[in-house]
């Protein structure tokens, strides 16, 4: 797959998903503990979202990086917009951050008591 392609495939991702994460394994068995601290923050807000493996296809692991200018996965958009990685998610979470960008953009959300 080109470069191209590969940012094709990320525009098409980060369009059709209000919330994508870019990680390593998935969300039912992630592949990394920094992956997997962002799927059990975005669970336990029961945020809907959806993820590519990157551990499965060498050039999207690759192509997101650069898609980012972003050298690390996992990676989180938001309405197409580049969030952050592992860090800049928990700390958001932390603050509330991460709760007024999901409402700022529509996103369903909560936070289990």
């Amino acid at each position: 797959m080109s470069q191209d392609l590969v940012a094709e495939r990320i525009t098409k991702d980060i369009t059709e998903n209000p919330v994508m994460l870019y990680m390593k394994g998935t969300a039912m068995f992630p592949q990394c503990g920094f992956s997997a601290r962002v799927v059990q923050i975005l669970s336990h807000m029961n945020v809907p979202f959806k993820t590519a493996n990157v551990l499965e296809d060498m050039e999207l692991r690759e192509g997101v990086k650069r898609f980012s200018n972003w050298p690390t996965v996992p990676q989180l958009y938001v309405k197409g917009e580049f969030v952050g990685g592992c860090d800049i998610i928990t700390e958001m979470y932390q603050t509330g951050e991460l709760a007024t960008l999901f409402s700022e953009n529509g996103i369903t959300h909560s936070v289990a008591a």
